[in-house]
Parts: structure tokens; sequence; C-alpha cells
């Protein structure tokens, strides 16, 4: 496994294998981890902390994993060269390793890739964001009842305006794309204008409706809704929603149930209720009704509004955990930006890639370590003993560094 130039890979320490899209986890695995930029090292640190010693007191020496450092961002330039944003074998080495987890990325300005965290998705194809969203008890929030609020949005990660087929305004080719849409198809787009694409297609959308429902199954969740805008652009958003509903109608014909079909509005006992709502409107649903709310399936740019406006319920981005993910690969990953300004001063909450771990560990069927985890972070919380985010937020409450935080999770690990 020594075959890569900058990567170190462990000596000890097994691969995670896949069979019939199904892993194979040993006590030892290795995963891929990336610290992130600004105040990634600090935020990593303080986690794996967390992550080792949950490991180490659910299961004693019996289970143990193997840490593997890979580069993207800031650290990568500084490890290959100049411009080396996200190396060719950063790529290789998530595939090879299956699991990987990393804080947050800066992305270059004014040249090179688009995005870093979107171009690790398009490269490993991991077509759903997935995005729990709870409420920890302790934890600061607009709502009077953030509690009411439990739901996984799983969010298309490769078409939608995020494909990038993007024409600047002015040019010469989006000029004469202009003119050629306005002739050939009766349109009346002003020039100048900027063009932007929006490609969905029903191979992507029922991939990513079918994860969320097969989520659902294995979670024993009994809704699953579909937020579109397809009362405006029927053919995209709208051709999501119609396509959703028809892989579930035919791929899970036994289990999906529709509105349409229920009686005196009672979802059956061996049945998962597949609706949809339109996507503003939603907005306001997870606010006034959000226990009608459980599995949520959208588009690339719902998906990013929803879950951020979701995690501001129930404490914000710092307490908000994400995946990117296909059958075969997944990246475990900080939903925050880098916060450059704060790096290196062991201050912010390293929530989000706590959290982000315990899904991780979910993922892998580590469910007792993942526990300790969510129990320990809560009494931690409670007691209020945190980080200067939630100190400012909460009456009597101990503000300590990112290290110190980290530390009192463990010592609350029962």
């Amino acid at each position: 496994m020594q075959r890569f130039k900058k990567i170190r890979v462990p000596d000890e320490g097994e691969k995670i294998i896949i069979e019939h899209d199904k892993l194979l986890i040993p006590d030892n695995p290795i995963i891929a981890f990336i610290e992130g930029d600004g105040t990634g090292p600090d935020i990593w640190s303080a986690s794996k902390l967390v992550f080792d010693s949950a490991i180490e007191k659910a299961y004693g020496t019996k289970r143990k994993i193997y840490w593997t450092e890979i580069f993207a961002g800031e650290k990568a330039v500084k490890v290959y060269g100049k411009k080396t944003w996200l190396p060719d074998e950063t790529v290789e080495a998530i595939k090879e390793f299956t699991i990987a987890i990393k804080g947050p990325l800066t992305t270059p300005v004014s040249y090179g890739i688009r995005s870093l965290n979107i171009a690790l998705r398009q490269l490993l194809e991991l077509f759903a964001c997935v995005r729990p969203v709870k409420y920890y008890p302790g934890v600061p929030s607009p709502m009077k009842h953030p509690e009411d609020l439990d739901i996984v949005l799983f969010r298309e990660n490769t078409e939608d305006v995020y494909a990038g087929v993007e024409f600047q305004s002015g040019s010469k080719e989006t000029d004469d794309l202009i003119k050629y849409l306005n002739k050939k198809f009766d349109k009346n787009i002003r020039i100048p204008s900027g063009i932007g694409i929006k490609p969905m297609s029903q191979f992507a959308s029922e991939r990513l409706v079918k994860k969320a429902i097969e989520y659902a199954i294995l979670n024993k969740r009994k809704r699953v809704t579909m937020v579109h805008k397809g009362n405006i652009m029927k053919y995209t958003e709208g051709a999501f929603k119609d396509w959703g509903y028809k892989i579930g109608k035919s791929y899970f014909k036994d289990v999906i149930i529709t509105e349409e079909q229920l009686i005196n509005g009672e979802i059956p006992e061996d049945k998962i209720l597949l609706n949809d709502r339109i996507a503003d409107s939603m907005f306001q649903q997870l606010l006034l009704r959000p226990k009608e709310y459980e599995v949520v399936a959208t588009s690339n740019l719902n998906g990013d509004y929803l879950s951020d406006a979701a995690a501001g319920q129930v404490g914000g981005l710092g307490m908000a955990p994400g995946a990117n993910m296909s059958y075969t690969t997944a990246i475990f990953e900080a939903t925050h930006g880098t916060a450059p300004k704060y790096a290196g001063l062991d201050k912010v909450n390293p929530g989000s890639v706590i959290l982000s771990g315990v899904m991780m560990l979910e993922y892998m069927g580590w469910l007792k370590a993942a526990r300790l985890i969510q129990k320990a972070l809560t009494k931690t919380i409670k007691s209020k003993i945190v980080t200067y985010d939630f100190a400012r937020q909460m009456k009597g409450a101990k503000e300590v560094k990112t290290s110190e935080f980290a530390k009192a999770i463990t010592q609350n690990m029962e």
C-alpha cells in the first residue's frame, strides 16, 4: 500500500472492502483524513481525540482506527507545490480506503478549481450529500422547541446549477447562444446577460430519491419528502418530483404510500409515506410543523439552502454534521467554513467534525462508540462547558478552548 508519493499509509491496519455494495469493516480499518484549512487543524486534533477515546472506551483493544493523512487545500499546496490544491493521489487514496473524513477547505480565488468540495463530489461521483439535523439538549437555539426538528436531508450533489455550465455576460459565445435561443425557441433573453444551464436528469434524480428511501427503511423513518420548485421550473424541479414518485412507486411498491392513498391521514404500520413540498413552503414548514418531516430528498441548490436553514434552528453550523457519499465511497465533513481569523487560536467549536465522525461510526456499524460520543457531547454542553460561540449565548457558561472542550467530552464518556 506504500505506492503514494506523499501519503504515508500506516504499516498496521487493513483496508475496508466492499462486496455487493456492502461494507466489510475490519476491526482495524485504515481511514483517510484531511485536517482542513484555517481552523481545520485545531478542530481535527480535538475531534480525533474524541473518536479514539470513544472507540477505546467502547471496544477496548478489540477495535482501532489507523488514520492516514491525505491532502487538499492550502496544506496540499505546501506538500505538493504551487497550485496543487487537490492532488490526484488524494482522490485515488479516498477511492482505495473507501471512507474519509475532512475539515473545512479553502477554495482558490481567481483561478483553478471552482470549489474543492464540489470537485471531490464530482470526481468521486459522491451523488448524495447527507445532512442529519437534530437538536442536542443544552445547545442555544432561537426556537422555542428546537427538539421538534429531527430530519435527515439528502441533497443531490452532481447536477443542477452546481454543474458549473455557465457563460459570461458580454462574451461572444454568450451573445451567440442568446441569439440562438431567442431565434430558435422564441425566447426573450436580454443581451448582454450571463447564462447558466441547470441540468437535472432522470438517472440522478431517481438515484438520490432511492437512496433517501433506503435510508428511511433501514432507520425506521416513516416519511420521505421530496422538496422542489416544480411549480415554476416544471421540466427540471418538477421532473425531479415526478421521477422521484416513479422510482418510489416502482422500486419500493410494497413499502411506499402517497398522501392520496392515506386514510384519515394515518400512515399504515408497514408503509413509508412518500410526499412532496414546494421549496419556499418547506422553509416555513420546518419552522412551524417540523414534526411532520423525517427524511428530505431534494435537488442541489434547494438542499444547500435548506440544510443550513435547518441547522440554524438547532444551534448553527457548529453543530451540523454532513457526508458526501455514493454506494462505494463516503467523505464525512465539517459543514462550515475555514474561519481563518481564528486559525491556530484553539478557539472554535469542533462539534461539526465530531458529529460527522458520529455519522461515520454509524456508517461503519460501530454504534456503541457513536452513542458514547453523542451522550458525552450532550452532557458536556448541558454542564455549560462550551466554546466561545455557545458561551456568549449561555448564562453562567464556562468558556473553554477547542482542545479543552474535546477533553471534557472524553471525560464525560460513560
